[in-house]
């Protein structure tokens, strides 16, 4: 149960910085040591930003992850990256986004970077700071890996790198991590075609041994590519099953939604806390704190303020960092409004 009421949260990812953006394109134009200043100073910025709304719970921006590539297929032996997106031009889309042969056994030996995300964040944000680190799980990990003989379909690429996210997992509860997002869009978008069971067995497995040693919680979207979801954006198919979940907290995307089944949060809350959705992370419309409170209000007709959390839809990589900036004031903001009136 949430400490807090209401309290206000990130799910991981924060816009770059402009210079960041530009370095991250022109890598070999920097020593390894300027890209260890920039990781650095951006982490900062980072911080800063979410420290300065106001949130409960911050993260480090996902500043290290340069690229999704980059981050964590990066780290994976067994692949063979792709370097040019299928497709170029006309309107961005999920189908630019390339994907990568399997040419061996997949395996991680110096992990998945994540650990050293959470060490440097614990470094740079203030001592009372409570932070969060964030994973994406096997089965959105294994959306760009391309099936192969020994891996004949999409389930067996997860099954192998289920033990790999399971490791860091481990190593981040070693290393102090309290909390801890594991990112799982690729099921709420597949719930509506794809065994929740089956889901919901992956999930478990994944998480059962940090199960109980750290506030765990899953991100649930139907996905964001420069604004535009991929996935069937229902929650109701991925009930009864996902309330199974052995988390403290599921995110749910609610705002670009127009809080479409809003009354399901009542379901999970019956297991678990919920993280609503409150600001719009595809729109460049700013909400105002009164926007956020009257939202609030909305949930708290299916879930007690103890067990609500608000957040962005999704993480803000992909929103104008003066856009995320604002709308998280805000939401802090609104969410003050509404804890003073209860």
């Amino acid at each position: 149960m949430n400490l807090t009421p209401i309290r206000t949260i990130v799910i991981g990812s924060y816009p770059f910085p402009a210079w960041l953006e530009y370095a991250s394109g022109n890598l070999d134009q920097f020593g390894s040591a300027d890209v260890e200043e920039m990781i650095n100073d951006a982490v900062v910025a980072a911080i800063h930003d979410q420290v300065t709304a106001g949130l409960d719970l911050i993260t480090d921006g996902e500043q290290t992850r340069l690229d999704f590539n980059l981050s964590f297929y990066g780290f994976l032996q067994g692949i063979k990256k792709e370097t040019k997106s299928p497709r170029l031009w006309g309107p961005p889309a999920h189908d630019q986004r390339g994907k990568h042969q399997l040419i061996g056994d997949l395996v991680a030996p110096n992990g998945l970077g994540v650990v050293q995300e959470f060490l440097r964040l614990k470094t740079l944000a203030p001592k009372d700071q409570a932070l969060k680190a964030s994973i994406p799980g096997p089965f959105t990990l294994s959306g760009r890996l391309l099936p192969n003989n020994q891996y004949p379909d999409r389930y067996a690429v997860t099954e192998a790198l289920l033990p790999i996210v399971r490791t860091e997992l481990e190593d981040l509860v070693k290393a102090g991590c309290q909390e801890i997002t594991i990112d799982e869009p690729s099921m709420s978008c597949y719930a509506y075609k794809e065994s929740t069971k089956r889901f919901v067995d992956i999930f478990n497995r994944t998480v059962e041994s940090v199960e109980g040693k750290c506030r765990l919680s899953t991100h649930l979207c139907f996905g964001n590519f420069k604004g535009h979801p991929v996935g069937y954006r229902r929650i109701a198919p991925m009930l009864p099953d996902f309330l199974d979940f052995k988390v403290d907290e599921v995110h749910v995307e609610m705002a670009n939604r127009e809080f479409a089944e809003i009354e399901l949060i009542s379901e999970f809350a019956k297991k678990m806390d919920v993280a609503v959705g409150v600001v719009d992370v595809k729109s460049y419309y700013i909400e105002t704190p009164e926007d956020v409170a009257e939202r609030i209000k909305i949930c708290l007709k299916y879930i007690s303020p103890d067990k609500l959390a608000v957040a962005p839809d999704c993480g803000l990589s992909q929103t104008a960092r003066w856009a995320a900036k604002q709308k998280l004031v805000n939401m802090v903001q609104g969410a003050q409004m509404m804890r003073k009136q209860l």
